[in-house]
């Protein structure tokens, strides 16, 4: 043998011990969730576990020109919590922003530290901090996910629930932000929506900070709630306060920088403090359940996909509450949180589903509604497509802890609710509801069967009780217009309310408007937004204000204001009302999208652009959460009450003129 053969065979032998060993190659894996790639996708495309390194090859799906960044914080994460840092990549420059090409493709290579491999299902984790990439559940397609049921995850941790759970009491926070400088972190307030499914309209609560970093709030509640306390703008890397609390709690909490310089929220007592790991678990289940709520096919088709999303977020909350030693009630109330938001998602479907099978046509100024596939419309309206529905416990009141205000409304969006709820009801000439005994009557005589139908029960169920109830203040102000059908119609919501915590509410309800007598009630003295509204009491006098509060951001703001505009042309002729624009905005001065739409669409009426923080405290000034909203001034500067104000431009003339009646 020639002494160069055997030279080219030792070199060989050389590279081959040199290499490193492959275990085991996934291609094309499954993967239960893409959280916070938003828009886009992040996919892994192959993963390859070797004794030296686990190489993960990822595509990241944007549209051109959109930018994301990839950081070099990166690990994978097993099932038992185990971290794998990120080593190295190729094809993409770490903690660098990249624009997405021409294709909407980029295809990267990432190597981690080695996994064992044992290990069957991971994560991929791009960081620590608040709303970092996350692919969650990667696993072989061929390898069978062991997933528990919901039953079985909540006969494992049995909770029982307090025998206050429904109560009326105030809650207050307070808390104090550490070494607290105004300038350095960007903001002096922080904001708070809440809303109870006890009141009609939502309120807004306002933290202000004291320059020692104290902060202290106060409001009523009925039952135990999740709430969100957040800054409008930062400086610093601090996005939110999550917060659980129950009526007749003060909890106290302390905002300053973790061991990374983040500023974290600290809990030092009560409710917030017995379900600390579930307010700070990775749990973001509107992104969780984004397969169903953004799916595009049809509705024949959700069944499949609503089951595969029910069984991953199901065994996500399961290894997250393993890694996190949850407790039994943070199980539940992890449990509760994904019933409540696939009821969402089911709604969210369906409501953008509906949109794509319609085209709206202005015609001779009124606007025709085209369905565009009667096929699909109608299936929209079979209950057997809603199958997912009938697996949540509407029962449990721990739903009521996480946006049930939302669950409640998308209940309805569901299937044929609403127009079920309408079968067979008298209308008008011009095809509208008619408010009398019989119609209200056979409104509700709809309205249970319906609901009981999509949750597949035969008994009035808690959350049917509250939609019921839900309905009954939405109408009620006009059952007040005619005391026969208030008489008649308030005894037979009454007898549904077998809760005694739901009847009494409702009686609670009732007496509180029947009490109300002031039609119109003064602004509150000393109080910076209501300075504005006096300001302009004074520019137009003698004037009713209606008041629009909208924003660039609301698509029925604009599709209210656009089809006003005929209407609006003929109330700017009158001297005894003036019609006011309010809409919130990066800065006073606007975008040059908003400058554009208002010379467009409101040139020469009178609009006021706001911050958002000027705009959130005529949020907590008028009580209101979300747009449009309507307001009414009387000519003495007073604020009409709820039932008596303008609400849009649908029935102008006649609500302005009701208005004028009553306060003769």
């Amino acid at each position: 043998m020639k002494k160069s053969t055997i030279i080219t065979i030792l070199l060989a032998l050389v590279s081959v011990v040199g290499q490193a060993k492959t275990f085991k190659t996934i291609k094309n894996p499954e993967t239960m969730a893409c959280v916070n790639v938003n828009p886009g996708e992040l996919k892994a495309r192959e993963i390859i576990f070797r004794d030296t390194a686990t190489t993960v090859h990822f595509t990241m799906e944007k549209e051109k020109g959109q930018t994301f960044r990839f950081a070099s914080t990166s690990y994978l994460l097993d099932e038992d919590g185990n971290r794998y840092p990120l080593r190295s990549a190729d094809g993409i420059a770490l903690d660098s922003w990249v624009q997405s090409p021409e294709s909407g493709i980029t295809n990267f290579t990432v190597h981690f530290e080695p996994m064992p491999k044992k290990v069957q299902v991971f994560d991929y984790i791009e960081g620590d901090e608040k709303g970092s990439f996350r692919l969650l559940g990667i696993h072989d397609k061929k390898y069978k996910v062991n997933v528990p049921t919901l039953q079985e995850l909540s006969e494992a941790n049995p909770y029982t629930v307090p025998a206050d759970w429904l109560k009326t009491d105030t809650i207050t926070i307070r808390g104090r932000i550490e070494g607290y400088d105004a300038e350095k972190l960007g903001f002096t307030s922080m904001n708070c929506y809440y809303y109870s499914v006890f009141e009609k309209d939502g309120v807004t609560l306002i933290f202000d900070i004291a320059p020692d970093g104290t902060f202290e709030k106060k409001f009523h509640a009925y039952y135990p709630t999740y709430e969100v306390i957040a800054p409008d703008n930062s400086n610093i890397r601090f996005d939110n306060v999550p917060i659980y609390a129950r009526p007749g709690e003060t909890i106290d909490i302390t905002i300053k920088p973790n061991e990374h310089g983040i500023y974290e929220c600290y809990y030092n007592n009560g409710s917030c403090k017995e379900v600390e790991r579930w307010l700070k678990a990775d749990l973001d289940m509107w992104e969780l359940t984004k397969p169903i709520s953004e799916f595009k096919g049809n509705i024949s088709e959700m069944d499949k996909v609503a089951d595969q999303t029910w069984l991953d977020i199901l065994y996500i909350i399961q290894r997250e509450a393993t890694r996190q030693h949850f407790t039994t009630q943070e199980m539940q109330l992890a449990l509760a949180s994904m019933q409540g938001s696939i009821i969402e998602a089911m709604a969210n479907y369906i409501r953008n589903h509906k949109r794509g099978l319609t085209k709206v046509k202005e015609v001779d100024g009124e606007f025709d509604v085209e369905i565009l596939d009667s096929i699909e419309w109608k299936e929209l309206d079979k209950m057997e497509h809603y199958k997912m529905m009938q697996r949540i416990d509407y029962d449990n009141p721990l739903l009521m802890c996480s946006d049930f205000h939302i669950v409640l409304n998308r209940i309805q969006i569901v299937g044929n609710i609403i127009r079920l709820k309408y079968k067979d009801v008298v209308v008008d000439e011009k095809g509208e509801y008619v408010f009398n005994i019989e119609n209200e009557k056979k409104l509700l005589a709809n309205y249970i069967p319906a609901l009981r139908e999509l949750m597949g029960t035969d008994k009035n169920n808690f959350a049917i009780q509250l939609c019921v109830y839900n309905e009954m203040m939405n109408h009620f102000d006009k059952w007040q217009s005619q005391k026969a059908l208030l008489s008649n119609v308030m005894p037979v919501y009454l007898d549904v309310f077998t809760n005694p915590y739901i009847h009494q509410k409702a009686e609670e309800f009732y007496a509180k408007k029947m009490e109300q007598k002031e039609i119109a009630a003064p602004l509150p003295t000393n109080n910076p937004s209501a300075v504005l509204i006096r300001a302009l009491c004074a520019r137009y006098p003698g004037r009713y204000l209606m008041i629009d509060f909208w924003g660039m951001s609301c698509g029925p703001c604009r599709a209210a204001i656009q089809m006003s505009k005929e209407l609006r042309a003929e109330i700017a002729k009158r001297d005894d009302v003036k019609l006011i624009f309010i809409a919130e905005e990066r800065t006073a001065e606007g975008s040059d999208e908003y400058r554009k739409y208002v010379s467009e669409w409101l040139a020469d009426e009178e609009t006021i652009c706001l911050t958002k923080s000027d705009f959130v405290r005529l949020q907590e000034l008028f009580q209101f959460n979300s747009i449009p909203h309507y307001e009414t001034i009387t000519p003495d500067c007073r604020r009409v009450c709820d039932d008596l104000r303008i609400n849009g431009y649908d029935n102008f003339d006649e609500e302005l003129q009701r208005l004028k009646e009553k306060l003769k």
